[in-house]
């Protein structure tokens, strides 16, 4: 199964969800290795992408003309919003994304992210313009609405359909909500039945068994998967098999998942410079220890190393308590 985006195909309709300070590049590069439909980059404000120098991480980060990346932008001003996503197709951006689902308090505070829930009239100014902008693929992801008084999502999805929109995400939460309660798989029904583009799930998917349910309870075309790709890296290609029949991603396992957390490991400190790569790294080193159950003494003793030639050596030292458990 695969889904369709003005002529560029998604094939599996398992997407990796962005996530700031997360899903990075050489994150996004080790879950694509796997087998992901596509993956989507951290969001970034449009002014930040138009006036940053060249050749900074900001926009090496995008990972322009990546075949299976979207670029997601965020913004309140037409004019910049247009800018950066020019910008991003002409440096070989395959999709763009709009963000208006973020909930954080100073994207909000800014007029940006789900805080244009509130105002539709001007988010279809921004949605307009970008896609005005630029020839290839335009999606947007947002939330249920402001609040439960304000569930306006298919209203904003028809909107955006008709504005030339290609793919919608929706989160199954309120802004208000943040992360809190349960995401409400069934509440994106609504914008399923309100538009013929194809509409994507996201929101507590962690597995097989919670994306079949949150495809049969939202009738979306596919899903997207944020904290439940922390650690595991090949989760989305599991789904994707179980749920799709897409080829079955070699798990690695033994020698292979060390080789893989130490090419994850040196490609951060490559990416970000050996300082600031090392602490990057340590929270995707706690989730691979997590998933391994690792001694809480030598997860610790990880996690607080200063030099990394020390944490690669450790790296074995976790497959091995996690095979002698399995033992």
């Amino acid at each position: 199964m695969s889904i369709s985006l003005a002529g560029k195909t998604c094939a599996p309709p398992v997407f990796l969800a962005p996530l700031a300070g997360i899903t990075d590049l050489p994150f996004r590069s080790l879950v694509s290795r796997f087998g992901a439909g596509l993956v989507v980059s951290e969001m970034i404000a449009s002014h930040d992408l138009v006036n940053a120098r060249p050749g900074t991480r900001e926009r090496a980060e995008l990972g322009f003309g990546l075949g299976n990346t979207a670029v997601q932008l965020a913004g309140r001003e037409a004019h910049w919003m247009a800018e950066a996503a020019r910008m991003a197709e002409g440096q070989g951006a395959r999709i763009v994304d709009i963000n208006m689902g973020c909930p954080a308090k100073k994207v909000v505070n800014g007029y940006s992210g789900s805080a244009l829930m509130r105002d539709l009239d001007h988010a279809l100014d921004l949605i307009e313009a970008v896609v005005g902008a630029v020839s290839v693929p335009v999606t947007l992801k947002t939330r249920l609405g402001w609040d439960d008084d304000l569930l306006n999502a298919p209203d904003l999805a028809r909107r955006a359909e008709s504005a030339g929109v290609a793919m919608i995400t929706i989160h199954g939460r309120t802004r208000c909500q943040f992360y809190k309660g349960a995401a409400d798989w069934a509440a994106i029904r609504a914008v399923k039945a309100a538009v013929r583009i194809p509409v994507i799930a996201n929101g507590d998917i962690v597995d097989s068994r919670t994306a079949r349910r949150a495809l049969r309870l939202s009738g979306a075309d596919g899903v997207m998967i944020g904290r439940g790709a922390q650690g595991r890296p090949w989760l989305l290609a599991g789904i994707a098999h179980d749920l799709f029949g897409a080829r079955m991603p070699d798990i690695p396992t033994g020698s292979a998942l060390c080789d893989m957390i130490s090419e994850h490991y040196e490609a951060m400190l490559g990416f970000y410079g050996r300082d600031l790569g090392a602490r990057v790294a340590r929270k995707h080193l706690g989730w691979y220890m997590d998933d391994a159950g690792t001694d809480p003494a030598l997860r610790r003793e990880i996690l607080t190393a200063s030099d990394p030639s020390r944490v690669v050596r450790r790296i074995p030292d976790i497959l091995m308590q996690r095979k002698e458990r399995a033992a």
